[in-house]
């Protein structure tokens, strides 16, 4: 069986379960995964603390349960079994190590998404592509720039 894992984030994660579920093998075991940036969590928690006290909501909880919510809407979209899970720490290695024993990951450029080029993947994507230890399948979360958004050849010397 192929073990898929989708590496879902806020604003790409449509194009992602598409994908998955146009293009992976039907009996598949999916994984559905979300990675909370671990910095930003603790910065914001730290800040949250200094600022407020205690007896306020913690805004990491708040993230965790916006990840949930994301989780649980790319699962009804998905429409076949599959397994949740998030993670916290650095987010490119938070979904390589998601990775392990996955035959296919699917993921999302997350940069400009105007024009082709390597400008389209954010640098947590480019350390994935470059890192995973399985196939990756890299999609357009919207539609396709034209190849008309490639920037003409340099002049020839």
């Amino acid at each position: 069986m192929t073990r898929v894992v989708v590496w879902l984030t806020e604003g790409t994660w449509a194009g992602c379960v598409a994908a998955a579920t146009t293009l992976a093998p039907a009996d598949s075991e999916f994984v559905l995964l979300h990675v909370t940036d671990g910095d930003v969590a603790e910065a914001v928690h730290g800040a949250f603390s200094g600022l407020l006290g205690r007896g306020h909501a913690d805004p990491a909880t708040l993230d965790d349960d916006a990840g949930r919510r994301l989780l649980a809407r790319a699962a009804e979209h998905l429409g076949r079994p599959a397994t949740t899970e998030t993670r916290t720490g650095a987010v490119g290695h938070e979904v390589v190590g998601a990775c392990s024993g996955a035959d296919l990951l699917v993921c999302a450029r997350d940069g400009a998404r105007d024009r082709l080029g390597p400008r389209s993947l954010g640098k947590q994507t480019r350390f994935v592509v470059d890192h995973a230890p399985c196939a990756v399948l890299l999609v357009w979360p919207d539609d396709t720039p034209g190849l008309a958004s490639i920037p003409p050849a340099p002049p020839r010397r």
